[in-house]
C-alpha cells in the first residue's frame, strides 16, 4: 500500500514593494507622484530620441521621460510597451 501524500507546508508570505518608494522630486524629468512610465501598468508611448546604453527618450501624456529600450529591437518613431521604466515590447504598426 501506498503512503499517503504529505501536505505541502506554507509557502512564506510575499510583500509587494511598490516599484517607486518616494514621490518624484521637481528635478526629476517627471512632475506626478509616480512617471508615468514606471506604474503598476503597461504603457504605449513613442520613442522620440535613442540617447545611447539602451536609452531612450518617449512622449507620454505627461510630456517626456527616459526609459530603457534594451531589451527590445526599436528606434525613433516606434511605439513601445514600458513596463517599470524598461520597454518589453515593440508595438505593431
Amino acid at each position: 500500500m501506498t503512503p499517503a501524500p504529505q501536505p505541502l507546508p506554507d509557502p512564506a508570505p510575499v510583500r509587494a514593494e511598490p516599484a517607486c518608494t518616494e514621490p518624484v522630486r521637481a528635478e526629476s524629468a517627471c512632475t506626478a507622484d509616480v512617471c508615468i512610465t514606471c506604474s503598476d501598468v503597461a504603457v504605449e508611448v513613442t520613442i522620440v530620441r535613442l540617447l545611447g546604453d539602451g536609452m531612450a527618450v518617449v512622449a507620454t501624456e505627461s510630456g517626456p521621460e527616459e526609459v530603457s529600450v534594451a531589451l527590445v529591437p526599436a528606434g525613433v518613431g516606434d511605439v513601445v510597451l514600458v513596463h517599470a521604466g524598461e520597454a518589453i515590447a515593440v508595438m505593431p504598426r
